[in-house]
């Protein structure tokens, strides 16, 4: 639920103080993007 009336207006990343709000996920519209996975592959190297 978004609290923040800067966040209602225009959203957290257009509001000025986005970099040093500390409630930014909590009272704001913000969500962190998701950093990739480096993708797993079934094959192991052969032990020498």
């Amino acid at each position: 639920m978004t609290l923040c009336p800067i966040a209602l207006a225009v959203g957290c990343k257009k509001c000025p103080a986005f970099k040093v709000c500390p409630v930014k996920s909590m009272i704001g519209d913000y969500k962190p993007e998701a950093a990739p996975r480096p993708a797993k592959s079934g094959k192991s190297k052969p032990k020498k």
